[in-house]
């Protein structure tokens, strides 16, 4: 059979071309209505009544079927599902929420973390809670769940390392029962040995004994196999809610908060803290050096931090919570620095300009105290982004919160960095000075640790043992490689959803920094005036 030919249109005219157009639309009006004779043929033949009716009676058109309505969908079974207990790895951005932990009978005016997580299982049917006296199905319930969390943060904290761990519903099959074989008699004997295996044992003669029904395991692969849980729970989820990764073996008394012997935070902040004025009017005294209002010393900060290091009593850097009744306000911290991020890009501009920085400064000097060291790289000079970053064992109620707003007050040069000795001294100073701490909206808790070792309190940092399956993690899929770049790359996957959050974001931050630079550009920028006035700040009281 010889293909046809095809038609070569390159030599057309547009006439030619006008009229093949009118050709084409003839015949399809000609189908058309052909098609439209023939349904009317189909519903006379078909209709009930078409017997009835004389050949002269024109057809006509069959009302459409009435749709099956749809039936009640079948009731959840939980008894047909078997449960395993998983770790879950997630981070959000929690400027949209009132912090993690949800309080039962306490309506806040924004959604907890740990609300719209609950949500998300329930409606997965993940979890299965046990019901429980005087609750609604609407409740958080997480009764025979064991659920356990590793950290709570505070209203408009976020979290890139959250852990909790869970008893979830699991794609892996019940035991069935062991097939039995009938014998030629009609009694059925067990698949695996028979009567003779039991010739010389004592007491195999005699009346036949009720035997234990025997049930074998099918197979299963605890990862390959598995229900997807990241992007079951990510399709449902908030996008600035994201499931990073999943622990198939996380122990038989796993439990997120007691098996965690380290959480890592960063705090983010900018130098300058805030907007400097230039001229004289925006300059006041630190001790021996003039300092300009909204610039941080950097160095003096880091030495600060470096007090912060070791066991330490932390009571009167934190809020103390009357209803907990705490008494051992001891806590370990394992590594604090303070490091620029990202070589401070994105920042305000016109900071960099000579009127808006601190007077007096040598080069060397100004690399030192705004910048805290390096190599006088250009990019790195100047303002910029900065992050305080803290290991510890366990943190107590604002701890990091306070922790940065002593650093601040140092940075700023209202403390001396000695005063992190003296309020460590709980001797010398048994009262918590008054002093604001710091906003909420920069701190994020970056990472939890399970290390390998889980007795006692460890005195060193140790690293993560836990065996995470991330999103994209080849060890999930079945069959040839690349399925993973599909699920964290590919539509609906976690890097798409998690860029449309930060564009948006992205664009407001340089909108709202050229709206800076371009102000600041305009009109009087030396703040030139009679002469220097310098004040002086406050530190704690």
């Amino acid at each position: 059979m010889t293909a046809p030919p095809t038609m070569n249109t390159a030599a057309w005219t547009d006439d030619e071309f006008v009229a093949r157009r009118a050709e084409i639309e003839q015949r399809l009006a000609r189908v058309t209505e052909l098609e439209h004779k023939l349904a009317q043929q189909n519903a006379t033949y078909t209709s009930p009544t078409s017997q009835q009716q004389t050949t002269s009676t024109p057809a006509t058109k069959a009302a459409p079927p009435a749709k099956k309505p749809r039936g009640a969908p079948k009731p959840f079974d939980p008894s047909k599902y078997t449960t395993r207990l998983i770790a879950l790895k997630f981070a959000y951005l929690g400027s949209n929420y009132n912090g993690y932990e949800h309080h039962a009978n306490n309506t806040t005016p924004l959604p907890t973390i740990e609300e719209e997580l609950w949500r998300a299982l329930k409606k997965t049917r993940l979890i299965l809670p046990t019901p429980k006296p005087g609750l609604k199905e609407d409740d958080i319930n997480w009764e025979g769940c064991e659920y356990s969390k590793c950290g709570r943060t505070d209203r408009g904290v976020s979290a890139f390392g959250q852990v909790i761990g869970i008893r979830v519903r699991s794609n892996r099959p019940k035991p069935k029962p062991k097939k039995k074989l009938k014998l030629e008699d009609g009694t059925a004997a067990a698949q695996e040995g028979s009567n003779d295996a039991m010739e010389g044992v004592e007491g195999a003669a005699g009346a036949p004994k009720e035997a234990e029904e025997e049930y074998e395991e099918p197979a299963f692969d605890d990862v390959k196999d598995e229900m997807p849980y990241c992007r079951v729970l990510n399709n449902v989820l908030p996008p600035d809610i994201r499931i990073l990764a999943w622990c198939p073996n996380p122990g038989e008394s796993f439990s997120a908060r007691f098996n965690c012997k380290e959480r890592r935070y960063k705090y983010f902040f900018t130098n300058p803290a805030f907007a400097p004025s230039p001229g004289a009017s925006g300059v006041y005294k630190s001790g021996e050096r003039s300092m300009r209002e909204g610039w941080l010393d950097i160095a003096a900060m880091r030495e600060a931090a470096g007090y912060l290091e070791g066991l330490h009593d932390f009571r009167n850097l934190c809020k103390v919570d009357p209803a907990k009744q705490i008494t051992n306000f001891e806590r370990r911290i394992f590594h604090t620095s303070i490091d620029r991020w990202n070589g401070g890009s994105g920042f305000a501009k016109y900071a960099r300009n000579p009127q808006f920085q601190i007077p007096g400064l040598e080069a060397e000097d100004r690399q030192a105290i705004v910048v805290g060291g390096g190599d006088g790289n250009e990019d790195e000079n100047g303002p910029g982004l900065f992050t305080f970053n803290v290991h510890g064992s366990a943190f107590l109620w604002h701890q990091v919160r306070h922790l940065v707003a002593v650093l601040f007050l140092v940075g700023q040069g209202l403390e001396k960095p000695t005063i992190v000795k003296e309020l460590l001294d709980v001797q010398k100073n048994p009262t918590k000075p008054k002093y604001e701490m710091a906003t909420d909206t920069p701190l994020v808790l970056w990472d939890c640790v399970f290390p390998a070792i889980q007795d006692g309190h460890p005195e060193h940092s140790q690293p993560d043992a836990m065996n995470w399956i991330y999103v994209g993690d080849e060890r999930a899929f079945k069959g040839p490689r690349g399925n993973g770049m599909e699920e964290k790359f590919g539509h609906g996957g976690v890097i798409p959803d998690l860029w449309e959050v930060w564009h948006k974001r992205r664009i407001d931050e340089v909108l709202a920094g050229s709206l800076l630079d371009l102000v600041a550009a305009q009109g009087p920028q030396d703040g030139s005036g009679d002469g220097p006035v310098e004040k002086k700040g406050k530190g704690m009281r």
